[in-house]
């Protein structure tokens, strides 16, 4: 049998536990009891990084969900100069925000609203912020994908599980657990536009009209396809998609010779318009393009679709 070695725990390791269970078991009561649960805030530095990773700036329009005392939407406006709203189930947590904004000079410039997140119009959000449990975020994520593609999306603590992050990062939170401190995990996404399916379009190239075709497969940010030009089949290459931008090469045959085509743009619905850069041995040149999508792909259901009873942040 093989040996194994302890290492001595610290003294401070130990009381930094036993404050992060007891806060944690002080909870459990609560959550058992009702849907409306408790809220842990999240440590200052931490409301202030997922900000700074959304580059939140006086232009955005921020959106907190389970907004507890208020302290992110209150400090989106205060120290980055946005707009915006949270929404919660707790009415005294909604007494507090707004005494919290007027103290910090912001009540023209935030609302808190007592309101079901599920209910709430995201529409307006150019930047979502979340602290919820792990299955309130499955059961938001189709919600969030039918967001306009470019709207930034972060959470403290919990992820999305296969919709992987465009940005992870773990930040040390001193006043975390209640002061005992701890570890923050932040994940970022931004939403994608919807592309899967079939798209085409014409260019003239080496004074001819050239028909191409793309069909384009998704999962969440990430994308894949083909591209049929002058009769072959290529596979595209550096396929990229943040928001409505979109880009992506591949190398087809033109008249016999090899030329290397290069596409960026931005997707508006079943149109992308942008530019494409053509370079060969005989062909170099930036075109106009403007693609349509003639078929779409279904979309399977996402399985974290909504099927259980509301619930308010157990976090902010």
């Amino acid at each position: 049998m093989q040996s194994i070695s302890c290492r001595p725990v610290s003294s401070a390791a130990l009381r930094r536990l036993a404050g992060a269970l007891a806060f944690v078991g002080a909870a459990l009561p609560a959550l058992a009891a009702e849907p409306s649960v408790p809220y842990v805030p999240t440590p200052q530095e931490v409301v202030e990084r997922m900000l700074q990773i959304a580059k939140v700036g006086p232009r955005d329009y921020v959106i907190d969900l389970g907004s507890g005392d208020g302290r992110i939407v209150i400090t989106a406006a205060k120290k980055f100069g946005a707009r915006g709203f949270g929404v919660d189930l707790n009415p005294e947590r909604i007494r507090e925000s707004n005494e919290n904004a007027r103290k910090a000079g912001v009540t023209d410039r935030v609302a808190f609203y007592q309101r079901d997140l599920f209910e709430t119009d995201l529409s307006e959000a150019t930047v979502i912020t979340m602290y919820l449990l792990p299955r309130v975020n499955l059961e938001l994520r189709p919600k969030l994908l039918d967001l306009k593609p470019g709207t930034r999306v972060v959470s403290h603590d919990f992820s999305m599980e296969d919709w992987k992050p465009d940005l992870y990062e773990k930040v040390d939170a001193k006043d975390k657990y209640g002061g005992t401190g701890g570890t923050s995990d932040i994940y970022f996404w931004v939403i994608p536009a919807k592309v899967a399916g079939n798209w085409r379009w014409q260019m003239q190239v080496g004074g001819k009209p050239r028909f191409y075709e793309m069909t384009l497969a998704q999962n969440y940010q990430v994308i894949s396809g083909t591209a049929r030009a002058g009769g072959e089949s290529v596979k595209l290459q550096n396929v990229r998609l943040r928001g409505s931008e979109i880009r992506f090469n591949f190398t087809a045959g033109v008249d016999g010779a090899a030329v290397r085509h290069e596409f960026s743009g931005k997707v508006e619905g079943d149109a992308i318009n942008g530019s494409a850069m053509l370079s060969g041995a005989r062909l170099q040149g930036q075109l106009e393009w403007s693609a349509r999508r003639v078929a779409r792909s279904a979309a399977p259901r996402d399985p974290g679709a909504r099927v259980s009873q509301s619930f308010s942040g157990l976090f902010d």
